[in-house]
């Protein structure tokens, strides 16, 4: 079953398949890669964040409160974000799950990995989501390369990594193609790019960099707002 995949800027992508949604690092307001804000979206049934940094959290507090949707995060910033005004019987578990844990929803299977990195609660963390279908999306998050990543993909065949590249804060494009090379990915789209002046601004380097560390791996590069169906 195919997945139609849409990066909204950043590290926020919008996963559906089969009726369900899933909407990842909801970062729209202050965006400045944002092509619009959230209500332009269709309702997700399931928000995940990665970490608790404002460019990841975003208006999830926002946009579970006005539509209803879950909220999946790690124990921690489950309890932050409900303090902040998500409705407890909105978060899974009311308090979120935790690295290795894998939780259901509306046919999908959700894995939390792990992911190094700094978060103001909690910790940082990665999703392996398994979608209606068979499909298997790996979101890392805001992470250095890390050896575990060859586990990861053994366990959960990837046919989709969505990597940050750009640098100072995550992953580099050096480091984002040798991780595409340690998971087994079939496809790639680069994230956290561009958004700053600090980051890396293009794909090009991850490009070149990727038809050496892992030339089995399919580059998808997309533009904010962009989208692209997944099979």
């Amino acid at each position: 079953m195919p997945i139609v995949v849409t990066w909204n800027g950043h590290s926020n992508f919008m996963l559906e398949a089969d009726g369900v949604r899933i909407l990842i690092d909801p970062f729209f307001e202050h965006n400045p890669a944002a092509p619009y804000g959230w209500e332009a979206l269709p309702k997700p049934d399931l928000v995940l964040i990665t970490h608790d940094h404002a460019d990841h959290t975003g208006q999830a507090v926002e946009i579970c409160s006005k539509t209803g949707a879950m909220l999946g995060c790690i124990v921690g910033t489950g309890e932050k974000l409900s303090a902040a005004g998500v409705p407890q019987e909105q978060i899974i578990n009311g308090i979120g799950f935790n690295i290795g844990g894998t939780v259901q929803l509306s046919g999908a299977s959700i894995t939390m990995t792990e992911a190094f990195h700094s978060s103001e609660s909690g910790f940082p963390a990665g999703y392996i989501i398994t979608m209606p279908g068979g499909i298997n999306i790996y979101h890392a998050g805001d992470t250095g390369i890390f050896a575990n990543m060859r586990g990861w993909g053994e366990l959960y065949p990837i046919d989709l990594a969505l990597l940050p590249i750009g640098g100072v804060y995550t992953m580099d494009a050096r480091q984002a193609a040798a991780a595409c090379a340690l998971l087994g990915a079939k496809q790639v789209i680069p994230m956290h790019y561009g958004t700053f002046p600090v980051l890396e601004q293009g794909p090009e380097g991850f490009v070149k960099e990727l038809a050496g560390a892992a030339p089995q791996c399919r580059p998808i590069i997309l533009k904010p707002g962009e989208k692209v169906v997944v099979a």
